[in-house]
This record gives C-alpha cells, structure tokens and sequence, in this order.
C-alpha cells in the first residue's frame, strides 16, 4: 500500500473524530438548554460511523476508511428535574433537561481526541517513513 493511501485512511479518521469532537462539545455546551426552536429541550447529537472505500491495492485487496454516515439525535430520554420556578416548568413543577450526561461527554471527548491522536500518529510515522526512503535512494 502506497504512503499516500496510508494518510488518506488516517485523514478520513481524523476528519470523522474532528466532527465527533464538534458534536460532543455542542452536547456539553447545550447540556442546561431546557427550550430550542424546536420548542423542547436540546437533543444530544450523536455521531454514526461507516466504512468508506476507498480503492484497491496493486494486489486487489480493498483498503477502507471511516466517514460519517449520519448525526443523528439520540433516542434516550429527557431528564426530568423538580424546579416549579423554572420558566419551562410544566403544572407540576418538572422540567424537561437535555438527555445528556456532561461526564459520559467528557469520557466520549476523550477517546475521540485519542482516537485522532492516534491517526495523526500514523500520519507522521508515514511522513518518517517516506523521508527515510528518499535517504536511502539518495545515499545510493
């Protein structure tokens, strides 16, 4: 497999933790939002991943990144908190909060900035690698 396929499989890695990276710190910074245009609460946005192909070797065999198929709202519940002065409070005095939960965030945060660490990694291993031949084509 040629350098050049190698970082185009780390680049579609960090482009799909880039977003993944935007959704989670939108989630966080919406994590008190009680009322949106919508008219409810805010919904946590959730990243869905797919293999993308990405062509064949020179001995056939495909090669593969990721892509974002989709961001998607999550299907888990609101949160109901009891705070009958809240403006968004219903006749009992509970109040619908986003269905996020501000440290699984942070823990999502986390492996989605490792996970583009690790293909930038790649990138620059690829990078040694591709320098460390052009020196030996050059010292023979």
């Amino acid at each position: 497999m040629s350098f050049d396929r190698i970082n185009d499989i780390a680049a579609s890695g960090m482009a799909a933790q880039r977003l993944r990276v935007q959704l989670i710190a939108a989630n966080i910074a919406n994590s008190e939002t009680t009322r949106t245009a919508d008219g409810g609460p805010f919904r946590k946005q959730e990243a869905v991943f797919r293999v993308r192909p990405m062509g064949q070797d020179a001995n056939g065999q495909p090669f593969v990144g990721v892509q974002v198929a989709q961001v998607r709202p999550s299907n888990d519940p609101f949160l109901s908190k009891f705070d009958p002065g809240h403006p968004d409070a219903d006749a009992e005095g509970m109040v619908k909060y986003p269905n996020i939960d501000p440290v699984e965030e942070m823990v999502n945060l986390t492996e989605a900035s490792r996970a583009f660490e690790a293909n930038v990694a790649v990138v620059r291993a690829t990078r040694a690698m591709t320098l460390s031949a052009q020196d030996l084509l050059r010292v023979n």
